[in-house]
């Protein structure tokens, strides 16, 4: 399937040059002379290389079929993450490469979207939330709002992210993955 510059989206895969790409960004560019075009940042799938690249507004490209498998995390095996297939039960191990950026908010046997291009995964997309108890904080104390009334917590899967003052070790927090942010308490 074919797709223009201007159906764009951040995350969507193409391929250019026979190589898969993710987009990380985008801008749509119109300036006051020439033609219109388009800003886009890359991100090789197997190098993990970003790169700039500018086309021609309305330019076409080939979007790569991409494949979700609901897949459970299972251990880290050395270095190399075990999931498995929720549906055959075989089992694959991903090296750091491809997952290492959201493992930090994913628990031992919490189920998980791999991504899959002609059956081989290139990576994977955690649920948009996850609830994490607080294993590490400083006491909040009253009034001390010169830092902007946040602290740091660290979370059971060992993520640090910033939390309210009334925060406590113990305390279950709801955290969005996307943005690597407290929501609320649970």
């Amino acid at each position: 399937m074919q797709i223009s510059t201007n159906q764009f989206k951040t995350g969507m895969a193409i391929e250019l040059d026979g190589t898969l790409f993710f987009i990380v960004d985008f801008q749509h560019v119109k300036p006051g002379k020439g033609g219109a075009f388009v800003r886009t940042k890359v991100k090789n799938v197997k190098t993990g290389a970003s790169l700039d690249k500018t086309f021609r507004a309305g330019e076409k490209f080939d979007l790569a079929h991409l494949e979700h498998r609901t897949m459970q995390y299972l251990y880290k095996d050395g270095e190399n993450y075990a999931f498995m297939d929720t549906s055959t039960y075989e089992q694959i191990s991903l090296p750091p490469e491809l997952v290492s950026e959201v493992m930090k908010y994913i628990k031992e046997n919490t189920d998980i979207e791999v991504l899959m291009h002609e059956n081989n995964p290139i990576g994977v997309e955690p649920p948009f939330f996850v609830e994490l108890e607080v294993t590490e904080t400083d006491p909040g104390v009253r009034g001390d709002t010169a830092t902007g009334g946040s602290k740091q917590a660290k979370l059971e899967t060992g993520a640090v992210v910033q939390v309210p003052l009334f925060i406590n070790v113990g305390d279950c927090l709801k955290i969005d993955t996307r943005t690597d942010t407290y929501m609320t308490r649970v």
